[in-house]
């Protein structure tokens, strides 16, 4: 491979490293997301459900092992 090959090569990862190191950069720097409210309550909701759910069915399997 030619010196003039090589240092392209050289050049074009230079230019994919200051590239990914800019998206890393803006990244780092973006707001991070906040509390979200309803996220929460709709979370806590779904997990009532999932408990009320799973206690119906162990109810159920206590019923049919009787």
């Amino acid at each position: 491979m030619s010196e003039d090959a090589i240092a392209k090569r050289v050049d074009a990862a230079l230019a994919r490293i200051d590239a990914a190191a800019r998206r890393i950069e803006q990244a780092a720097a973006a707001p991070q997301p906040g509390d979200d409210g309803e996220l929460a309550k709709k979370h806590a909701a779904l997990r009532r459900e999932a408990g009320e759910a799973l206690q119906q069915l162990d109810r159920l399997i206590g019923t049919i092992e009787a």
